[in-house]
């Protein structure tokens, strides 16, 4: 009994102070993703209809070549690329679809031949739409709060350190938010949460990302639960797909590329934020392989937000949808090699020749884990000022706001003939505008954080040093032959320093507090900081000589990428 009670009294100790603010429901029951995983049957047969009728009207006259198209790619995609998640008697199913497709194109009867397409277009719709529509369960979302506490604990080093491994994670006086940084507006997005449906749209750098925004947003901020898509294949493992399967993301399959599961996917989006549920999607597409700040965006599901404003209007609903922009700032990606290896690889092209890495040792792969959990770190997430679908600020009441700060309704926008009405070219191009606006605060709510700007002052320094060598030969240098001067990385942080405190007072960015240290100590801290989970480390400090170097250039040249945009390089 007593060996329960302790067990209890850890656990509750674990999640004491769990929230930096109240949260904005107190009652799990009340989050919306809740109440729409209650009603589950009557959303998925309200996304059937929206989306079969969306592609009739779209594909009429061509429903065959549609189905056709579909069904074809479907097979193809069975038989070269079956996942473990994938049900067992698909391709017999696929194969029946297609011959019933055939039956009914060589039937004589116009009124029958639709019909039978209509059936075959329902079917599969029904297929995806059950594939796609997750559910939400209160016991494992709990589960998933407690699991995630000691994670992130252990990852950002806020608890007991490597030798107390096996001790309770907590520690009196240390909390998860000392380390998980949550600025920006914070406080108007959790009163937008009463008022509308909120879309965060984070940038994306990590696998890690959609699961620690989702953590920040409930253990630090006091936000309900987001609804977001996961990649069809984290449910390959029987674990995963345990979880997955009840914490309401929905699952996308990036192997299905043809419209009709397109169109399905866009609804269930659109259905969602319609419903009230708020959403979570990277509009970049997926994880900057570069390591810059996104600056296209993917317009499919980022549309689906005008189109859920349009319908709620047209069914006068006085609700709003909400965009708020986030930027994630890492002083570390630990998929960083694999995503500049990939970003080299597409954009140079033969240009890139990818040398053979004979230096991952045991030795350093064991200082990798080492410094996992040894090692503290910050991440942040900045918080961008809430805007309408339309690319508009809004205030704290949701009230939309035009450029001189007046309220303006957003109806207007969306009439024709005095009348709200459908118009896809019309909001194709709202849509874009959205996107740039978007791009633009990400730029201007990013927040600087020491290793950002220590990364890019090398890296600048080193191609200045070497303006006659092209990117990717300058990368395969051997990062031995160059080692970085002290005093001209102080100096010229010094300078940047002092341009970036200008940008910031005029909003083109934000600063993290490090940035004001004295230069000398702003320079350790971010050689410091700089990717200090990578087995090799971007840069080091030769304790015998004094020296700054580098063991991985490309990895170097990744974080170094955060900075571009700002047109800083004139001033290295």
């Amino acid at each position: 009994m007593e060996a329960k009670l302790g067990l209890k009294s850890r656990k509750e100790k674990l999640l004491d102070n769990y929230h930096k603010y109240p949260p904005v429901f107190e009652d799990v029951r009340d989050w919306p993703i809740y109440k729409v995983s209650e009603l589950r049957d009557s959303f998925i047969l309200q996304l059937n209809k929206m989306v079969f009728d969306r592609l009739i009207s779209t594909h009429e006259g061509k429903l065959y070549d549609l189905l056709a198209k579909t069904i074809f790619d479907e097979r193809i995609r069975v038989k070269e690329e079956p996942w473990k998640v994938d049900p067992p008697n698909e391709a017999a199913m696929w194969t029946k679809l297609q011959k019933k497709l055939i039956e009914a194109r060589d039937d004589g009867n116009e009124e029958e031949q639709i019909a039978a397409y209509h059936n075959i277009l329902n079917e599969i719709i029904e297929g995806y739409s059950e594939e796609i529509v997750s559910t939400f369960r209160l016991k494992t979302f709990h589960f998933a709060r407690r699991f995630l506490t000691f994670f992130f604990n252990k990852l950002l080093n806020t608890g007991a350190a490597i030798r107390n491994f096996r001790r309770s994670t907590y520690k009196k006086g240390m909390s998860i938010h000392e380390r998980l940084n949550c600025q920006g507006a914070v406080e108007d997005v959790r009163e937008l949460m009463k008022k509308g449906t909120v879309v965060a749209v984070p940038t994306h750098f990590s696998n890690l990302d959609s699961i620690l925004i989702g953590y920040a947003m409930d253990a630090v901020v006091g936000l309900p639960a987001f609804s977001y898509g996961a990649g069809l294949n984290l449910y390959n493992a029987g674990y995963a797909a345990y979880f997955m399967n009840r914490l309401g993301p929905y699952r996308v399959d990036r192997r299905k590329k043809n419209a009709v599961y397109l169109e399905t996917l866009k609804g269930v989006s659109k259905l969602s934020i319609e419903w009230g549920v708020n959403n979570l999607f990277f509009p970049g597409g997926t994880r900057s392989r570069s390591g810059a700040l996104e600056s296209k965006l993917k317009m499919g599901l980022l549309g689906t937000t005008i189109e859920a404003q349009r319908s709620l209007l047209a069914q006068n609903k006085n609700k709003k949808v909400f965009i708020v922009p986030i930027v994630l700032g890492y002083h570390f990606v630990l998929e960083a090699q694999f995503l500049i290896e990939e970003h080299l690889r597409r954009q140079g092209k033969e240009l890139y020749v990818r040398k053979n890495d004979q230096s991952y040792s045991i030795k350093k792969v064991a200082r990798f884990i080492w410094r996992l959990f040894t090692r503290k770190s910050d991440i942040t997430l900045s918080f961008g000022k809430p805007m309408d679908v339309l690319g508009n600020f809004v205030d704290a009441e949701g009230q939309s706001l035009d450029r001189h700060g007046n309220v303006i309704d957003i109806k207007d926008y969306f009439k024709t003939e005095g009348r709200i009405v459908e118009n896809l070219q019309r909001e194709r191009e709202y849509t874009k505008i959205l996107a740039d606006r978007i791009v633009e605060r990400y730029h201007k709510d990013n927040i600087v954080l020491s290793s950002h700007l220590v990364a890019f002052v090398a890296f600048r320094l080193l191609k200045n040093e070497y303006s006659n060598l092209d990117l990717y030969a300058l990368l395969r240098m051997p990062p031995e032959d160059y080692t970085f001067k002290r005093d001209k990385m102080i100096e010229v942080i010094a300078q940047l320093r002092t341009h970036l405190i200008e940008l910031e007072s005029k909003g083109k960015v934000q600063l993290a507090p490090q940035i004001f240290l004295d230069p000398e100590d702003l320079l350790q801290n971010g050689i410091e900081q700089l990717g200090s989970f990578h087995a090799m480390q971007p840069l080091i400090v030769d304790s015998d000589y004094n020296l700054i170097v580098s063991q991985n250039f490309k990895i170097l040249y990744f974080y170094h990428n955060r900075m571009t945009g700002y047109n800083l390089e004139k001033f290295v």
